[in-house]
């Protein structure tokens, strides 16, 4: 390596709940008090698991791939306001727990009156690619407001997040619909 280039970073650590959902490392990010640690006590009560909450390494792997674990000293807890903290493992058993896992998705939550999501498209939803330590993760934007079960659009975003690996996407198929209906409407007003 010429002696002018810096070695390239291979470990970060990020704000945010780190969890495995559905199998796929997901990290919940956004502003301090949103609400992260809530919603991960939703998604663990629905049988889902904490890898880690607050702080989050995350080491690249040699195949470009972003590891992310807890540090030791935070292991198995996870401070809820309101509740304090909680020893995860000791209210809901190992299962509840993992120790690493690829990130995959970034869950971004914002508040329900920002203005990103005010002037973003209701059908398409807000959808991006992070880059951490030169790694594209997909990040898809969460509204957080009063009487949403975010658990829930949690992990419906996981899900959809899934088929769009498989080539499936709604709104090009939701489009694709729209679009044989409205040319049947046509055509049968046509033949009248």
């Amino acid at each position: 390596m010429p002696n002018n280039q810096e070695p390239q970073q291979t470990t970060i650590t990020l704000h945010g709940v780190f969890m495995d959902v559905f199998s796929l490392g997901i990290l919940l990010a956004g502003s301090s008090g949103i609400g992260k640690s809530e919603i991960a006590l939703g998604l663990i009560g629905r049988g889902h698991r904490l890898i880690a909450d607050d702080a989050v390494t995350f080491e690249l792997t040699e195949k470009h791939s972003l590891i992310g674990s807890c540090p030791e000293i935070l292991q198995d807890f996870l401070e809820v306001r309101g509740l304090g903290i909680l020893n995860i493992r000791a209210m809901y058993g190992d299962s509840a727990i993992k120790k690493t896992m690829p990130l995959q998705l970034i869950v971004n939550l914002i508040d329900v009156d920002d203005n990103i999501f005010k002037e973003s498209d209701r059908l398409i939803g807000i959808h991006d690619q992070r880059k951490i330590i030169g790694t594209e993760i997909t990040e898809v934007t969460i509204p957080v407001g009063p009487g949403r079960n975010l658990s829930v659009l949690i992990e419906a975003a996981v899900r959809s997040y899934r088929l769009r690996l498989t080539g499936y996407n709604a709104i090009e198929d939701f489009t694709d619909k729209q679009k044989r209906y409205l040319e049947s409407m046509t055509k049968s007003n046509q033949d009248k």
